[in-house]
């Protein structure tokens, strides 16, 4: 049996190129081995509600459910910034597009 090397297009954080990011400029996906996407805010609902609209387009972009391992909740109460700070502690090779390119690896077989 061989076994064949599968490409992603990655970028220098290690998650796909056409991944789609967080829309607003506190929310980011974080460079660590679980991957926090993180959303941050003064109001908990709008921070809920982003996260759950960058959720559904990724998966979406995925083209199934995105793998999440948790959910994280934490408060800054300090004047440094945001209060809220909500993390989706999501699956590395879901951001990194790996089922996509297993999915078009097997079309492309299927096709030869």
């Amino acid at each position: 049996m061989t076994e064949q090397a599968i490409e992603l297009d990655l970028d220098e954080t290690g998650v796909a190129t056409d991944l789609p990011r967080p829309s607003h400029v506190r929310d980011e996906v974080q460079q660590v081995p679980y991957r926090p996407v993180q959303f941050r805010d003064d109001d908990l609902p709008t921070a809920l509600e982003r996260s759950a609209a960058w959720l559904r387009q990724a998966q979406e972009w995925l083209g199934e459910p995105l793998d999440v391992i948790a959910v994280h909740l934490d408060y800054d109460d300090s004047d440094a910034g945001p209060y809220y700070d909500v993390k989706l502690l999501c699956n590395e090779e879901d951001l990194a597009g790996a089922p996509i390119a297993v999915r078009a690896q097997q079309a492309q077989a299927t096709l030869r």
